[in-house]
């Protein structure tokens, strides 16, 4: 597991963003960087409440630090209007307010994320309140509550990890020939004889997981991206996109070994799972209820607006805008929505050539429909990101505000295309 940052008898948090390298394969290092670390970043638990943060650079290039699923003002959102200088930081200082949930944080910095996401600026962050055990829900980190970010890398004969994109790799996003679970390739989870909680973030750049279990043992979905369901629903598969996170419950009681898999058309192995007798079983039973509130906002919206996420080959060729939202490559000094806070807004998004992963800062969201018909099981919760092969409805109150100087996103999270120009801004005042 990631080390573990536990800010919550403190309420500070300090992070530091540096250079480090590693030898994936066991071949040739690769140059990474890291959060206080050389690849990724500590597993930080946070609680509601003041939270003090300073993130230095270490680096020699400007990053930043966005707080994907944090709801907090857009002076503290850390995307590309707030830049950390080399050998400077940045020092917001937060009140967190939401429920718990699986969030993440990563370099946002506009042209440079995709590639300083891949070489390791992200990490895991859980917000909680404290009462998972009461849930009946596993909460002992690494053992039974296991945090895996999944990663797809491109190798070289020498094993050495590279992102050299090509024009097609940008049209269809930068996809690797090797998986990572926490930055390790090859591992086996081990897991006590019980219920088995797994906290998953699709920290790849633009691979689209299709998740399963190979002895088709189910997952109970217990959370989504924005916090708790009402009650577990138990899935066969489970699809995550770039940037996506879901928990479930997977009951390891029987003792025997398995996979997760994805992809169930051309699978290939995700994780092996091994079971370990001498390790302390805490759940023994999967609950029948859990205490997330999905509030139906439909009906008090006072806007709708469209999202066309735009791309196409013919500008690539000419050095035009191939990649843009409704039809306008993203631009620093441009707003392109203005939202009234504390009013609610349904979005239609719409999906050109390929799947598009949507996210959107400073809010979480409820999926209306998605091509016409109901939000598959994964999607009914409350979301920040969602994939969208068509076209998706969705609503969100925005109670967060965002100022001009310092305005939230909503773009592509395949990270290449979002570098290219899918993203926009908006404020909320």
């Amino acid at each position: 597991m990631p080390a573990l940052l536990d800010t919550r008898s403190t309420g500070r948090l300090s992070l530091q963003a540096q250079s480090g390298s590693r030898s994936f394969l066991g071949g040739a290092a690769t140059p990474t960087a890291g959060f206080n670390q050389d690849y990724l970043g500590p597993t930080i638990i946070v609680k509601n409440g003041y939270l003090a943060a300073e993130v230095t650079n270490a680096l020699k290039s400007p990053v930043s630090t966005h707080w994907h699923g944090f709801l907090v003002p857009g002076e503290h959102d850390g995307g590309p209007h707030l830049p950390i200088a080399p050998g400077k930081s940045w020092q917001p200082e937060m009140h967190v307010a939401q429920d718990p949930a699986t969030v993440w944080y990563h370099s946002h910095i506009h042209e440079r994320t995709a590639e300083q996401v891949y070489f390791g600026l992200a990490g895991v962050i859980h917000i909680t309140d404290g009462d998972d055990d009461a849930r009946g829900l596993p909460s002992a980190y690494g053992v039974d509550d296991l945090t895996l970010v999944l990663q797809d890398r491109r190798f070289d004969d020498a094993g050495r990890m590279i992102y050299d994109p090509s024009m097609m790799d940008v049209m269809h996003g930068f996809a690797g020939n090797y998986l990572l679970v926490n930055g390790q390739a090859g591992a086996t989870a081990v897991v006590p004889q019980g219920i088995v909680r797994l906290r998953l973030l699709n920290g790849s750049n633009a691979r689209i997981y299709t998740l399963f279990f190979g002895d088709t043992r189910p997952m109970h979905l217990v959370a989504t991206d924005g916090g708790f369901l009402p009650a577990p629903i138990a899935l066969d598969r489970l699809s995550l996109a770039p940037g996506e996170r879901a928990e479930v419950l997977v009951d390891m009681s029987d003792g025997g070994a398995a996979v997760m898999m994805s992809d169930p058309a051309q699978p290939y192995g995700v994780l092996p799972f091994e079971v370990d007798p001498a390790l302390p079983v805490r759940i023994t039973r999967l609950p029948d209820k859990l205490d997330g509130v999905l509030e139906d906002l439909a009906g008090s919206e006072v806007q709708t607006r469209l999202v066309s996420l735009d791309m196409g080959m013919g500008g690539m060729m000419t050095g035009g805008g191939a990649f843009a939202i409704n039809g306008r490559p993203y631009d620093m000094e441009r707003i392109d929505f203005a939202v009234a806070q504390g009013s609610v807004e349904r979005w239609r998004i719409r999906s050109t050539m390929v799947a598009h992963p949507f996210h959107i800062h400073g809010v979480r969201f409820r999926v209306l429909s998605e091509n016409g018909a109901a939000p598959r099981p994964e999607n009914t919760g409350w979301k920040d990101t969602l994939l969208v092969p068509g076209e998706a409805e969705i609503i969100a109150r925005f109670d967060q505000p965002a100022r001009q100087e310092t305005p939230y996103m909503f773009h592509c999270h395949i990270l290449e295309h979002e570098d290219a120009g899918m993203m926009g801004q908006f404020t909320v005042t």
